[in-house]
């Protein structure tokens, strides 16, 4: 049998790993376009694929992120010959993409893109971006941004951007059934894992080391002690926040979901708290 308990002591701790972690929506390399949660059960063996859909201004990409958590993973992607919790593919004709990109904004001559082999029309008139609650933020110059593209195209063609059955299990083993399917929740932004706190002995180490190559600039070993400490203390105040406030156990979204992954029976959720997950709750999404 499925604990409820342990999920829950799963999802607290799911930024544990190297490169592991809760679901970004207010991720600072991308903005975000779309999410969607999927729910996964057997009798003894439980899963969630979270899809997010964002736009990477650095990579300059419109991609599909499928973050996994669950009791049962498979194939999960390495990195560093570490494991991660999820992996990007992205919908779009990677060269329909590049030709209908100018600057890294939609180019005012593209028609259209591919999505999933299928020809997408691309508006550019500010009319239909407005008429779906996209204010476009190039006024002047009427340029449009691609995650204002994106979030025009996912309210007009919102399955083509969705991922696959077969993308979705791709770390969950096949004979798990897809019990629940979530656009929206309410949900927090979870991001903090371990404190890592340096010993004293490691806290000597360095300092010996930066005084040989003479990056101290006269600082003792108990000023650098005492720095340490104090950013350990103002860390550890912030961990406790967002432990307290922000953790998947601590509010109804996760505490539901978990009785329906454990029991199977979808009526446990019963949310009373306002959905978020749509974009424009995330303005800090993309920052970086």
């Amino acid at each position: 049998m499925i604990s409820e308990q342990q999920i829950l002591d799963a999802l607290d701790h799911s930024n544990d790993g190297y490169y592991c972690s809760f679901l970004p929506l207010n991720a600072g390399y991308s903005y975000l376009i779309v999410t969607r949660l999927n729910l996964f059960r057997s009798e003894d063996e439980w899963a969630i694929a979270a899809e997010i859909v964002g736009f990477n201004p650095r990579g300059g990409w419109i991609d599909l992120s499928i973050y996994y958590h669950g009791n049962c993973l498979i194939n999960l992607e390495t990195y560093n010959n570490r494991h991660t919790n999820y992996y990007s593919l992205s919908p779009i004709d990677e060269d329909s993409f590049r030709e209908a990109s100018l600057d890294e904004m939609l180019d005012p001559a593209a028609s259209e893109i591919f999505v999933r082999g299928i020809p997408i029309a691309l508006s550019h008139e500010r009319a239909n971006y407005l008429d779906a609650g996209i204010d476009l933020l190039e006024v002047e110059s009427n340029s449009i941004n691609w995650e204002e593209v994106g979030r025009l195209l996912i309210t007009q063609h919102q399955g083509l951007f969705r991922a696959t059955d077969e993308e979705l299990y791709k770390s969950i083993p096949k004979h798990l059934k897809k019990i629940m399917v979530l656009d929206e929740w309410h949900h927090k932004d979870f991001t903090v894992g371990p404190q890592n706190i340096l010993s004293d002995e490691d806290i000597e180490r360095t300092y010996n080391l930066n005084k040989e190559v003479g990056g101290l600039q006269g600082m003792s070993l108990a000023d650098l002690t005492a720095t340490i400490r104090s950013q350990d203390a103002t860390t550890s105040e912030y961990i406790l926040q967002e432990w307290t406030n922000s953790r998947p156990s601590s509010y109804e979204t996760w505490q539901q979901l978990a009785k329906v992954l454990a029991t199977g029976n979808t009526s446990f959720y019963q949310p009373t708290l306002a959905p978020n997950t749509h974009w424009s709750n995330w303005p800090e999404s993309g920052w970086l």
